[in-house]
């Protein structure tokens, strides 16, 4: 069994390793973030084709300069309303992990709004909630002045390797 003061070490820890820049988007009204080093690029809409007999979230792939790109929409993805894309929603291109090989992927986002520098104190745990709800894809909520920001563990909001099956665990 963990000692106390092993367990806040760890928090401490954890906390400190969560500090850093992040990409901040809203979805349906709310601000997110994603680690900054994860971000490649940052597109406007562009089409999008669809691939048969793919999870409801993936909308498709794209063309980007010769590169065939994965694109799920994390609206959908969070089991929020699907809406039409507007003049704002833009795609967040990210490389993500699965085991020892990564792999870029593009993610719907209603806007985007800054990059944030966040100090460890104003990172909280993820709340705990009470029956079968998993959090295990949010780093934690970040304290700004106006706001609180979700941290999206972005590897593990995506799981590359249920996107793309060719990827090792």
């Amino acid at each position: 069994m963990m000692e106390p003061a092993e367990h806040m070490e760890r928090q401490e820890g954890t906390s400190t390793s969560r500090e850093g820049k992040y990409l901040t988007f809203t979805l349906n009204k709310e601000e997110y973030g994603i680690g900054i080093l994860k971000v490649k690029e940052i597109i406007g809409m562009m089409p999008i084709t669809q691939v048969p007999q793919t999870p409801e979230y993936l909308e498709g792939v794209i063309n980007l300069r010769g590169k065939v790109i994965p694109v799920i929409d994390l609206r959908v993805k969070f089991g929020m309303d699907r809406v039409d894309y507007d003049e704002r929603a833009c795609i967040v291109v990210v490389e993500t992990e699965a085991g020892s090989d990564t792999a870029l992927v593009g993610i719907v986002v209603d806007s985007v709004s800054e990059v944030l520098n966040i100090r460890a104190e104003l990172i909280e745990e993820t709340p705990t909630f009470s029956g079968r709800l998993t959090t295990g894809y949010i780093l934690g909520m970040a304290k700004t002045e106006s706001s609180l920001k979700i941290l999206l563990d972005i590897d593990k909001v995506i799981e590359a390797q249920a996107i793309l099956p060719g990827m090792k665990q």
